[in-house]
């Protein structure tokens, strides 16, 4: 059986390196992978995308990141309570990407399934739809949403299977 058990974060974040994608997991400050997320804080690592539910906030989570400007695009459905993040997408020097809570989480489940995109009507007539194909599924209006691929994910767990 194969061990990919880790003594720390510092040696689980092994193997991430500036201009990569990661998913990171948690609902809110809930269950986030506060150990990792401190780890990539005393690292050089940057130009990072981080694909996750929020922004964190000011001193915790994804918002220490963001105070040593190591992420250059964020995707998240909630980013209501972080100034730093704020400042940085209102100045332009985040790129950022906000997607309903239910289809960031398909988009990150199709990418691990295979599945290279899927049609939902969430966000159709609004500016999630901008710029992105549009098709009628039993008369009601869909758009195309591409799956989110990461190189790494990063999840707070005990065990896992």
């Amino acid at each position: 059986m194969i061990d990919k058990r880790v003594k720390n974060a510092k040696e689980a974040i092994q193997g991430i390196e500036s201009g990569m994608t990661l998913m990171l997991g948690g609902f809110g400050l809930c269950g986030i992978p506060e150990n990792s997320i401190n780890a990539l804080v005393e690292s050089n690592i940057t130009d990072l995308t981080c694909i996750s539910n929020n922004a964190g906030v000011d001193d915790f989570g994804l918002g220490l990141l963001l105070q040593k400007r190591q992420i250059k695009k964020m995707i998240a459905s909630y980013v209501g309570e972080n100034a730093e993040f704020e400042r940085q997408m209102l100045s332009g020097e985040l790129d950022v990407e906000l997607t309903p809570q239910g289809t960031l989480a398909e988009k990150c489940r199709a990418a691990q399934a295979g599945i290279p995109a899927f049609y939902t009507p969430t966000g159709y007539g609004t500016e999630v739809a901008e710029g992105k194909e549009e098709r009628e599924f039993h008369g009601k209006m869909h758009i195309l949403e591409h799956a989110y691929e990461a190189e790494f994910s990063i999840v707070k767990a005990w065990k896992g299977d």
